[in-house]
C-alpha cells in the first residue's frame, strides 16, 4: 500500500489551518500544522513534507523568508497563502520559488485541487514520454520540443510563434489536467501580464487549426473552466 503524501500547513490562524487539514485529511493526505516561521523550518526537516502550504504573514520569520531558506536547499513544492492580492506580492512569491499562490479568503475545495495539481506537476507524469531532455514531450504523431522550439506533427515541422508552442508544451506536459484561462495566462504570459483571458482562447484556436484532434489525444475544452490536453 502506497504511503500517504505529507502536507505541511504553516499558518498562524489555527482555525484556517485546522479547516485546511480537515479537507486534506479527507483526501487521504497526512498533515502537520505549525503556527510560525521558525516552527516551519524545524518541521520541514523532521516531517519531510511532499508539499508546503505557507502563509506569508507569520510571527517572527515571515513566509517569504521561510520560502527563501527552504528553496536554498530543497525543491519541495510550496503554495503560498496570503491576503495580499497585489500583482507585486504574487510575482515576488513566485520569484522566490513558490509553485503557486492563493489569495485569502479561498475555497477549501479549490485549495485541495491546487495541491493535487502541483503535486502532479512536480512528481511528474508517466503519460508523456521524455524524448531527449525534460523540455520535450512525445505522443503518437506529435513531438513538442521547447528546447529548440520545434513541433513535429505526423513527421512534418509545424511553424508556431513562441507563445503558441509554450502553451501547447505546457498543456501536453500535464496530460488530462484542467487549467483555467487565468492559470494559463499566469504560467505562459506571467503574473505581471495585463491582458484578457480571450488571449488564451485565440491561441488555442490557432493551435487547433495547426494540430487536429488525434485518436490518442486532443486539445479539449472543459466548458466553464478552461482547457486540457486530453490523452485517451
Amino acid at each position: 500500500m502506497a504511503s500517504k503524501q505529507k502536507i505541511l500547513i504553516v499558518d498562524d490562524d489555527t482555525n484556517i489551518a485546522e479547516l485546511i487539514s480537515l479537507y486534506l485529511t479527507k483526501e487521504c493526505f497526512d498533515t502537520h500544522m505549525v503556527n510560525d516561521g521558525e516552527q516551519a523550518l524545524t518541521a520541514f526537516e523532521t516531517f519531510e513534507p511532499n508539499l508546503i502550504l505557507l502563509d506569508l504573514m507569520l510571527p517572527g520569520i515571515d513566509g517569504y523568508q521561510v520560502c527563501r531558506e527552504i528553496r536554498a536547499k530543497s525543491s519541495t513544492p510550496i503554495i503560498m497563502l496570503s491576503a495580499k492580492g497585489e500583482i507585486f506580492d504574487k510575482v515576488l512569491g513566485l520569484e522566490l520559488g513558490a509553485d503557486d499562490y492563493m489569495e485569502k479568503p479561498f475555497d477549501a475545495k479549490e485549495l485541495v485541487a491546487r495541491v493535487k495539481a502541483v503535486l502532479r506537476r512536480t512528481t511528474g507524469t508517466k503519460a508523456a514520454a521524455p524524448v531527449s531532455d525534460t523540455k520535450c514531450v512525445e505522443y503518437p504523431d506529435l513531438v513538442i520540443n521547447q528546447t529548440n522550439y520545434s513541433v513535429l506533427y505526423y513527421g512534418q515541422s509545424v511553424d508556431m510563434p513562441p507563445k503558441e508552442l509554450e502553451l501547447l508544451y505546457f498543456l501536453a506536459s500535464s496530460p488530462n489536467q484542467v487549467f483555467t484561462r487565468e492559470q494559463l495566462l499566469d504560467h505562459i504570459w506571467g503574473y505581471e501580464y495585463i491582458g484578457d483571458t480571450r488571449t488564451v482562447d485565440v491561441h488555442i484556436k490557432r493551435l487547433r487549426e495547426k494540430i487536429k484532434d488525434h485518436t490518442a489525444w486532443r486539445l479539449s475544452t472543459v466548458w466553464g473552466i478552461g482547457y486540457k490536453f486530453e490523452v485517451k
